[in-house]
């Protein structure tokens, strides 16, 4: 099968295929997702099928609107209070579940992951569909997500129907999710959109327990975010750097722009990708993603990755190092 590459004014072709039980990757501002009908079963299985997704990790359900949400989900008070200030946008919220989604997307829970994407094309094919798509991120699992079409191609080219090419996404990294099911709010998975913003409306937001189970959301597995080679994360800085390529010095690096201006020329000839400025966050995560896939390609012996600040949606980008990190010890 060949994988048909859709331009925005292919819009009404991308949405036949979701309708007839196809497979169709679209741009968010997050991340590309990998979208099928949530409420048909055979085409939910095809996403997992083609990441090569355990059966047990539930799918995020995209849809228009609050008000579509409240079809497939029970939204209380509070979770109206998050939809009003935050949809469209990057806040995924894991609630009771209503009918109508199917239970493979749900991985059999008795809850939903449900958002509102914040991004025109994904609108307009949840509009022309007419229906929930369900959508985790289209990369195989465990793998760097995408934030481009080429990138989607890179991973599932023969294995979906069609990519909807969108450019590049906004954020970079997958969205914020939280449990909105308890008394308290609790953070999930860090993603686009900052805990202190959710805090400002929910209040304090709780951190995870680690008690075993299936999660509740996707992102939560040990191996995550992984390129093919190991990722190595040390603290900022280039005396950090330089104490790393010591041990490793066929590696590459991803670093801030400071650290980058202060060994580039203390080591003729060595890789390097910059990840913006120090505590530029936001240009940190829009880079992320693109820049292991841009120096995996080299086959370095591992990627040196240079720590960035733990707040806003910095959180997200060292969640996201350290999942990789993780996979490289246990893989290698």
């Amino acid at each position: 099968m060949r994988t048909a590459h859709l331009a925005p004014e292919d819009l009404p072709r991308a949405a036949e295929i979701l309708v007839s039980g196809g497979l169709v990757a679209f741009p968010t501002e997050t991340v590309y997702g990998l979208g099928a009908d949530a409420r048909n079963d055979r085409a939910v299985g095809g996403v997992f099928a083609a990441k090569g997704r355990p059966a047990d990790n539930p799918l995020i359900v995209h849809v228009r609107s609050a008000e579509e949400a409240q079809e497939i989900a029970v939204l209380d008070r509070r979770a109206q209070a998050l939809t009003g200030r935050f949809w469209p946008g990057p806040l995924t919220l894991v609630l009771v579940a209503r009918t109508g989604v199917s239970s493979v997307a749900r991985a059999g829970l008795s809850t939903v992951a449900v958002r509102c994407p914040d991004h025109p094309l994904a609108l307009a094919l949840l509009r022309m569909a007419g229906c929930p798509i369900a959508a985790p991120s289209a990369n195989r699992s465990g793998r760097p997500s995408p934030t481009s079409a080429p990138d989607v191609f890179e991973e599932l080219d023969g294995r979906i129907d069609a990519v909807l090419d969108g450019g590049t996404c906004r954020i970079g990294v997958e969205s914020t999710v939280v449990d909105a099911t308890g008394e308290h709010v609790t953070l999930l998975r860090p993603g686009g959109l900052p805990r202190e913003d959710i805090e400002e409306v929910a209040g304090a937001v709780l951190s995870p327990s680690r008690e075993p189970g299936q999660p509740k959301s996707p992102g939560l597995r040990h191996r995550h975010y992984a390129p093919s080679v190991p990722v190595l994360v040390v603290n900022p800085g280039a005396d950090a750097v330089l104490r790393a390529l010591y041990d490793h010095p066929a590696a590459s690096v991803l670093c801030t722009v400071e650290t980058a201006a202060e060994i580039a020329s203390a080591i003729p000839g060595l890789r390097l990708l910059t990840i913006g400025r120090r505590g530029d966050a936001g240009t940190a995560a829009r880079r992320l993603f693109g820049a292991l896939r841009e120096l995996e390609r080299y086959r370095p012996e591992a990627i040196i990755a240079e720590s960035v600040a733990e707040d806003a949606v910095g959180l997200a980008v060292m969640d996201r190092l350290r999942r990789a990190a993780a996979a490289s010890a246990t893989d290698h």
